[in-house]
């Protein structure tokens, strides 16, 4: 590589210039749903396994509960999902989909393929690049933890 510190060589700056094109992807197709992508996480992970804790869905999306809280608030206001604390350990707040979030799941995901296809990604090139950005992303795990140990 001739020049590594040039900005249009840096691994970093092409993931920032990515993560932004695909949120402004995901923003223009949630946004006639009244959701924003962050609340589309939410959902994906609810439409894997509902019925979740707040903390077990907070593991899962990387969010701690300072910003998942407000944000499941948003989404009960507008009945996407709800939140009732457990009987057994009232400590416990578990989120459940609301029929909304079930009735939309085929809208929502249906446009969300429809601008990926737009992007002339084949299933191919999709598979891979899911393939390395989950082994970058183990080894970023992996050097944190090291560098934690």
């Amino acid at each position: 590589m001739k020049d590594f510190l040039s900005l249009n060589n840096q691994l970093c700056f092409a993931i920032y210039e990515t993560a932004g094109e695909f949120n402004k992807l995901y923003t223009s197709v949630l946004q006639p749903f009244g959701l924003t992508y962050p609340q589309y996480l939410v959902l994906l992970a609810l439409w894997e396994k509902d019925e979740v804790s707040m903390k077990e869905l907070g593991t899962r999306l990387g969010l701690g509960t300072g910003t998942l809280t407000p944000m499941i608030t948003r989404m009960q206001e507008n009945g996407w999902v709800r939140k009732e604390r457990s009987k057994e350990d009232e400590r416990k707040v578990f989120i459940y989909l609301e029929e909304k979030a079930h009735r939309d799941k085929g809208p929502i995901t249906k446009r969300i393929a429809e601008e990926i296809q737009l992007c002339n990604i084949s299933l191919t090139e999709y598979d891979e690049l899911m393939k390395r950005l989950n082994e970058l992303d183990q080894k970023l795990k992996d050097r944190s933890k090291s560098a934690g140990a």
